[in-house]
């Protein structure tokens, strides 16, 4: 993501040999600027989740060639949005990701849009938000973003903040699809209400740009 996930465990190259007939993955950012989209393609990624903001005043400078890029290498893509509870509304920051890339359409090769919600690279951790206020600005986004689209967001966050600054909220298990981030062979213990993951970050590097992901499933599974 935009910001290092603040987690004390070391990358590991080569934790999912177990796992790597499925389908792999990348997010990137404005990190990565220049991808070679038919190189990452080439080497067998399926999917990419791209930022597209972040807040309610910054619009990645690179959203739009990195989309058209992997859109034309055949891959299937998303955007993300980087949440910050503290400036404004869930609904003002879902908006805001809907009218700048963070659209979804059934196309079959379009991931709904993914809400990046994480540890605050610049303040408290919690954004200055108690465990019921960051559950109900979540339900806002989530609610928001599945009113324009007909999809609930992805949720990209990780077990400790989650626990943290929700208090282990289970309100979201049955409707967003999880996107977990933990830098391990396995994923370990999930947030309460997700029976698994869906998508898994497990690296921030690799043989590709930006950080490794992999999704729970077969590939037809990635297209539905």
């Amino acid at each position: 993501m935009k910001y290092p996930i603040l987690l004390a465990l070391t990358t590991l190259a080569s934790a999912l040999p177990q796992k790597r007939a499925t389908p792999q993955g990348i997010d990137v950012s404005s990190y990565q600027p220049n991808v070679d989209w038919t190189t990452v393609k080439n080497n067998g990624i399926s999917f990419v989740y791209i930022k597209a903001t972040e807040g309610t005043d910054y619009v990645s400078p690179s959203f739009s060639n990195q989309y058209i890029g992997a859109t034309n290498a055949g891959l299937i893509r998303g955007g993300y949005h980087f949440a910050h509870p503290d400036l404004s509304s869930g609904a003002t920051q879902a908006d805001y990701f809907l009218a700048h890339g963070g659209g979804w359409s059934a196309d079959g090769i379009t991931l709904p849009g993914a809400l990046d919600i994480e540890y605050n690279p610049s303040g408290s951790e919690c954004y200055g938000l108690t465990a019921s206020s960051m559950v109900s600005w979540i339900q806002s986004f989530s609610n928001t973003y599945e009113a324009a689209t007909g999809r609930y967001p992805i949720i990209y966050t990780t077990t400790d903040w989650w626990t943290t600054c929700t208090g282990n909220s289970a309100a979201f298990g049955t409707t967003n699809p999880l996107w977990i981030a933990i830098y391990s062979s396995s994923v370990g213990t999930l947030p309460a209400g997700w029976q698994y993951e869906t998508f898994w970050q497990y690296a921030d590097t690799g043989s590709n740009p930006g950080d490794a992901d992999l999704f729970n499933g077969d590939a037809a599974g990635l297209s539905r």
